[in-house]
């Protein structure tokens, strides 16, 4: 019955093994993510993985 709970954050772990091992840290270490220099870091590695780039506009093409 307990293991039945756990299942789910297990899964999740299994997905994101790098992500989990982050957060896992920053607890440990109690970062505070908002303060320098986390906060440049993440700003930094993150935007171009999450998809958050600002977008971009649509390209003009030539055709002959």
């Amino acid at each position: 019955m307990f293991l039945d709970e756990l299942l789910p954050i297990a899964r999740e772990i299994v997905k994101n093994p790098i992500a989990f091992a982050g957060g896992f840290a920053s607890g440990m270490l109690r970062l505070d993510l908002n303060e320098e220099p986390v906060r440049s870091w993440l700003g930094k590695h993150s935007a171009g993985a999450s998809g958050l780039d600002k977008p971009k506009p649509p390209q003009s093409i030539d055709i002959d």
